[in-house]
């Protein structure tokens, strides 16, 4: 039984239970849009545990934290409800195997604390999850304001994935290019907003977690770092687009914000199964910010896939082999050796 160093914790893997997977559940298709554009691959592994444990042994990946697309941007209490009870049976039926994160309407401030708290005090889990936009709202709008409040006084992180949507640009309706660079766009959106809006200094103990290096946002420092200089892009006095942080926006990144490796969708012609997307997302962000994450079952779906990409990540270099071996597990899930040693010989 896996426990202490070395233990490898996938802070991605995506599960939609039985009863509201809403795809072909013998084959994989693809979820479109009103407007005909994907918006969400309904692949049968994502209400299929078992497939999830195998490829985890295969892998050699000890626990993988769980959740919903259903409930990225979901305003229906009683279905977050459904999600976040499936996921607590997860836990449950697979002793020491995977971690739930609540899912909560997050607009609707006292639907949203009641379920926080319930989960988080009655179900044990650690975060919280919400999309990297609400009902078309920013993350940093007043409405969402008690909900972080609400996290970070429960102790729990806040992951964000990207909403399974697409900007609504019409010139994305074409290539795929919502889920190509949509998502990815969305969160650096969501990084940038939250760091401007000052969230992040009136709530300092807040832990945010951004899925996929959070869009890869490190590749754009030149950019964001230029344009915070408001007086010489003339936004100085122009409201909206003059806010400031107290600190230097790479303060945030690399000291108050997290994120995961995932976020690439293989296979990698530049790398052996999304290496490159790590090694490059090591370099533009501080290791001790970063987890590892697969995002099974969609990045990637065959046990041996997940294995090469374990393998793969672990080769690159010292950092990134330390980062696959959970070096940052404990700073959001504290009590995660506990949960590892509940696995079953």
């Amino acid at each position: 039984m896996p426990s202490g160093e070395g233990m490898i914790i996938d802070f991605q893997q995506h599960y939609t239970p039985p009863a509201l997977f809403k795809g072909d559940p013998n084959k994989a298709t693809v979820l479109l849009d009103a407007r005909g554009n994907p918006a969400y691959f309904l692949n049968p592994q994502l209400a299929d545990l078992a497939s999830h444990i195998k490829a985890m042994d295969h892998a050699g990946i000890d626990m993988g934290v769980l959740s919903c697309g259903v409930g990225f941007d979901q305003p229906n209490l009683a279905i977050c409800r459904q999600i976040n009870d499936s996921m607590a049976q997860a836990e449950k039926d697979h002793p020491g195997r995977f971690i739930g994160l609540a899912h909560v309407p997050a607009l609707k401030p006292d639907e949203a604390k009641a379920e926080l708290r319930r989960c988080v005090i009655e179900l044990g889990f650690p975060g919280v999850v919400i999309a990297s936009e609400m009902q078309g709202q920013a993350l940093d709008v007043e409405a969402l304001r008690p909900f972080w409040k609400t996290a970070c006084d429960l102790g729990v992180y806040v992951f964000i994935h990207p909403l399974a949507g697409i900007i609504n640009w019409n010139l994305m309706e074409a290539d795929d290019l919502g889920r190509m660079f949509g998502w990815e766009f969305s969160l650096m959106i969501a990084t940038i907003r939250i760091i401007n809006s000052g969230l992040l200094d009136e709530l300092p103990d807040l832990k945010i977690h951004f899925s996929h290096f959070s869009g890869g946002i490190g590749r754009y420092r030149g950019r964001y770092n230029g344009f915070q200089q408001r007086s010489k892009w003339g936004t100085a006095q122009v409201k909206g687009h003059n806010r400031q942080p107290k600190l230097p926006v790479d303060y945030y990144l690399n000291n108050k914000l997290y994120y995961d490796c995932a976020g690439w969708a293989g296979p990698d012609p530049c790398g052996p199964l999304g290496a490159d997307w790590v090694k490059y997302g090591l370099q533009e962000l501080a290791l001790s910010q970063c987890v590892f994450a697969t995002d099974y079952p969609q990045a990637i779906r065959d046990p041996g896939e997940v294995k090469d990409y374990v393998e793969a990540c672990k080769l690159l270099d010292p950092n990134a082999n330390a980062l696959v071996h959970g070096l940052n597990a404990e700073k959001l899930i504290p009590n995660i050796k506990d949960r590892v040693a509940k696995r079953k010989k």
